[in-house]
């Protein structure tokens, strides 16, 4: 279960309960979960906690969508997808190889998309987006000029933008779904101790069994 309260039905403000009926038609998804694309739909239902962030969050969607875009939705979810992957959003990522799916992306190259850097099946274009959404991820936005320069050769400034927009929500979305456990993300946490074997004791002391391996130290 996700970390926050669901909103039900009843308590919906006019404008979720739209976007309510659009994804669940009449069932109420704090209690019969379920979207179209087969996640349980709690990433809506905890968003609309706080109508206006709902509401801004909602219209990003349709800013992405719009005819008025520069960049192109296959190079856009080329890079939300490695977004979802680079920031460990099993949500996103899921998400994201179904719209880049939907874009023109074909399978060898949605299957690339972990391991792009030693992949060939990336043209130089692609490859310059995977990188610069890599440098926006994983290096904190501190972008190598080398990078940034490749990625000029194959996008004009507004696709950049738009492109840098896009990525940047996207790794807010994915900060956000793994904190409050949204949707794919809710997932127990994997670095845990391990606890010794039955019977070892439990005052096993590793760092002094490791020094005896090395007695002339």
């Amino acid at each position: 279960m996700p970390r926050l309260r669901q909103v039900p039905r009843s308590e919906a403000a006019p404008e979720v309960l739209e976007m309510y009926n659009r994804l669940f038609d009449d069932r109420d998804p704090a209690f019969q979960p379920g979207t179209a694309t087969g996640t349980p739909g709690n990433w809506w239902t905890v968003f609309a906690l706080v109508p206006d962030i709902f509401n801004s969050a909602t219209a990003q969607f349709a800013l992405f969508n719009s005819k008025r875009r520069v960049l192109s939705p296959y190079l856009r979810e080329l890079g939300l997808a490695r977004t979802g992957f680079a920031a460990g959003s099993q949500f996103v990522f899921s998400q994201h190889c179904k719209a880049a799916r939907a874009a023109g992306i074909p399978e060898d190259k949605l299957a690339g998309i972990p391991a792009w850097a030693s992949s060939d099946v990336f043209d130089p274009a692609e490859r310059s987006v995977l990188a610069y959404t890599d440098d926006l991820i994983l290096a904190d936005g501190r972008v190598q000029d080398a990078t940034f320069e490749r990625l000029k050769a194959h996008l004009p400034d507004e696709a950049i933008l738009e492109l840098t927009f896009a990525v940047c929500v996207y790794r807010l979305h994915a900060t956000m779904c793994r904190a409050l456990q949204l949707e794919y993300d809710e997932v127990p946490e994997r670095i845990v101790e391990i606890p010794v074997p039955q019977g070892a004791g439990a005052a096993v002391n590793i760092m002094e069994q490791i020094g005896r391996a090395n007695p002339g130290q």
